[in-house]
This record gives structure tokens, C-alpha cells and sequence, in this order.
């Protein structure tokens, strides 16, 4: 407690120059731990993929459809357990600047196929019930002040005009890590119109999801898959969620690479910073430590003095860092709900932070206690400032 006590005082002999490392450590814990964070958001949907589904697109790209007949196909492949389908809907809500994912779904099926979308049995009956049905995630409900009977219109961007839709239903998730901004509609209401308007793109999905019995098995039934469909008008490609996921995270695997570098950039530069701190404040002290060794203390007693000392300020800034990470984190959802739709704080990060702190208070001290060390008691007591 005594040893605690000395450690505290000597951290705030000089009040303005430690206020100002403490400070300054906060916003680099602060800054380290959301970059962190938005870099696990933007892998929060590789992270939340399930290992017993498969996606099945057109081997060209996402953008080009399937025809509605290969169902049927898909449904008779070995290993298969449950399909359903969809199509991207891109649709805007009031302006452009309100976005957020808006689907087209099989309602029958796809609903059962990704059970982390938890909807209430009497919402789900009154959605399937009703042809313009609508189903959104919590998130996006609160987003907007949606409740359940409102009419919402969407205008179209793929499908030109207005569509209009009643909520029937909004889910939550079953995960922390489960989309909750998210729009889906019936696949049939869009067939239907499009139909009347441009009957040469009706019957196509976008897209077809696919669980399957063995998750073990994913390679070999993405393979039966396409092999129904080689040398057609519309091939396909099968992978499983997470590879699905991926692809849409490697077009921007350069961008996040340098966000993890600046996270990592700002603790070499703190760590700079403290280790000028500890660097005077040792110097300031050196003819106290002479008179240590005078007394009988040894290079064990004066290390723990300066790494003690580094700890205490680096701990102190750590601790003021993690809790604004909350609150900050909680604002930037907020604000950029629509592009990170899961952006939460992860244990994981809040590790890296105390062990990035813990770094920078060991290496900050070492070149100081060793100085301290080395120098003779005639020396450091000559020493003057």
C-alpha cells in the first residue's frame, strides 16, 4: 500500500506535464479501440455467417440473374436440406441518404433458413398473410419511428417507381452479432409487378441460399450445385456464407488494412510521447535516486520506482480511454448505422487495449531505468535540474 502510495505521488509531482500524458493517452486508447471496432464491424457479417449455408449467385457476377426454374434443381441435389431465394431490391427511403438493406424474400422459406432473424409467430402469420407485407429489423424501426400498421414507400432504384408496403413485423436478432437494419418484402409482390411492366425479367432471383445437412459437406454440395447448371445461359457459383461474406470485404481489404495500421501508428506515437515523460521526470529525480543507492536500495528498488510510476500513468489514461470507447462507439452507430449496422465494442478490444497500454508503459520505462541505473551516485549528484 505504502509502495502504491509513493507511486501515486511521484506520477503527480509535476500535475500539468502528467495531466497532459494521461490526456494524451486517452484519446490514443480512445482512437486505438474504434478503429479497432470499426474494423470488426465491417467483419461483423464474415464473423456472423452460419457454416450450414451456401449461397448460389450467377458465376458472372451478383448483378446478373438466375432463372426462377433451378428451384426445383437445387432442391433435388444430395446434402441439400432447405432453399429459398431472394433478390437485392435497392430501394430508397424518402432520399438516398437514408439507406439500408432492402431484400425481396421467398417469405415461405426464407425466414426458416436464417432463424437469428427472430420474429414474434403472430407478426410472422399477419406478414405472410398480407401481400405487401413488410418485415424490418429493431434497428432500422427505431431508425425511422416505424411501428407496426405503417405504410412505408420505397422508390425504387433497379425496379423503377414507387412501392408501397405495410410493417407487419419487426425482428430482433438472435446473436449480439445479428443485422437488425435490414427490410424484407414479399418476392412475389415484386414478381408480380414486374411481370406487368417488364415481363422479360420476371421469374429471376438474385440470389439463391441453400442449408444443408453437413456442414462438412459444403464443398462437396456447392460442387453438386453448379454441375446442374455447366455450359447454361446462367451458370453458377456456390460457396458458403462466409466466402459470400468475404467477397464483398476483400474490394475493400486495402482500406481496412490501413485502418489497422493508423490503430497501430497511434500507439507507437503515445508510446513516444510517454517515453519523453518518463525520461524527464527520471531526470528531474536522478539526485534522489543517487541517495537511494547511498542507503542500500538496489537497481530492483529504482526499477520499480520508474516502471511503477510508467504504469500508474499509463493505467490511469488506459482506464479514462476504455470508458469513453462505450459512449463514442455508441455515437458513431448511431450516425453510421447504415454503413456498420453491428458496431459494438468487443472484449477482444478492450484486451488489446490494457495490453497496448501495458506496452507502452514497459517500453516507455525501460530507457529511463536503465540511465537511472547506470549512472554513478557522484554523477547523479552532480546533476542539477
Amino acid at each position: 500500500m505504502l509502495i502504491l502510495k509513493l507511486l501515486f505521488r511521484n506520477a503527480l509531482r509535476h500535475r500539468l506535464r502528467t495531466y497532459l500524458t494521461i490526456l494524451g493517452l486517452t484519446i490514443a486508447i480512445l482512437a486505438f479501440g474504434l478503429l479497432r471496432t470499426i474494423v470488426d464491424a465491417w467483419y461483423a457479417g464474415v464473423e456472423a455467417s452460419s457454416a450450414n449455408r451456401l449461397i448460389t449467385r450467377n458465376s458472372i457476377s451478383l448483378i446478373y440473374p438466375l432463372p426462377l426454374s433451378y428451384l426445383d434443381k437445387i432442391k433435388q441435389v444430395e446434402g441439400v436440406e432447405q432453399v429459398s431465394f431472394g433478390n437485392w431490391f435497392g430501394g430508397v427511403y424518402i432520399s438516398e441518404k437514408n439507406f439500408f438493406a432492402n431484400f425481396a424474400i421467398d417469405s415461405k422459406t426464407y425466414l426458416d433458413i436464417v432463424p437469428e432473424f427472430v420474429v414474434k409467430p403472430d407478426q410472422k402469420q399477419d406478414f405472410l398473410k398480407d401481400r405487401k407485407a413488410a418485415v424490418a429489423g429493431v434497428k432500422l424501426a427505431e431508425r425511422f419511428g416505424w411501428k407496426i400498421g405503417d405504410q412505408i414507400t420505397l422508390k425504387g432504384t433497379i425496379f423503377p417507381g414507387n412501392w408501397d408496403f405495410v410493417l407487419k413485423a419487426i425482428y430482433k436478432g438472435r446473436d449480439r452479432t445479428t443485422d437488425e437494419t435490414q427490410f424484407f418484402f414479399h418476392w412475389d409482390y415484386l414478381n408480380e409487378t414486374v411481370k406487368q411492366v417488364e415481363p422479360l425479367r420476371a421469374d429471376e432471383v438474385g440470389f439463391y441460399i441453400i442449408k444443408i445437412k453437413d456442414p462438412n459437406m459444403a464443398a462437396e454440395v456447392s460442387e453438386r450445385v453448379d454441375a446442374q447448371f455447366r455450359n447454361s445461359l446462367a451458370e453458377t457459383l456456390t460457396e458458403t456464407e462466409k466466402a459470400f461474406q468475404m467477397s464483398f470485404v476483400t474490394m475493400t481489404e486495402a482500406i481496412m488494412t490501413a485502418i489497422q495500421l493508423v490503430s497501430f501508428v497511434i500507439i507507437i506515437i503515445i508510446m513516444a510521447v510517454m517515453a519523453n515523460t518518463m525520461a524527464m521526470s527520471v531526470r528531474e529525480r536522478m539526485g534522489e535516486y543517487a541517495i537511494f543507492k547511498t542507503m542500500g536500495f538496489g537497481w530492483l528498488h529504482i526499477a520499480i520506482l520508474i516502471f511503477g510510476e510508467s504504469i500508474v500513468i499509463t493505467a490511469l489514461g488506459c482506464i479514462a480511454g476504455i470508458a469513453l470507447t462505450f459512449p463514442a462507439a455508441q455515437m458513431f452507430s448511431s450516425q453510421l448505422g447504415a454503413y456498420f449496422p453491428i458496431f459494438n465494442v468487443k472484449t477482444q478490444t478492450i484486451y488489446l487495449d490494457i495490453l497496448a497500454a501495458f506496452i507502452v508503459a514497459v517500453i516507455s520505462a525501460v530507457i529511463p531505468t536503465y540511465r537511472a541505473m547506470s549512472v554513478s551516485i557522484v554523477d547523479a549528484l552532480r546533476r542539477i535540474g
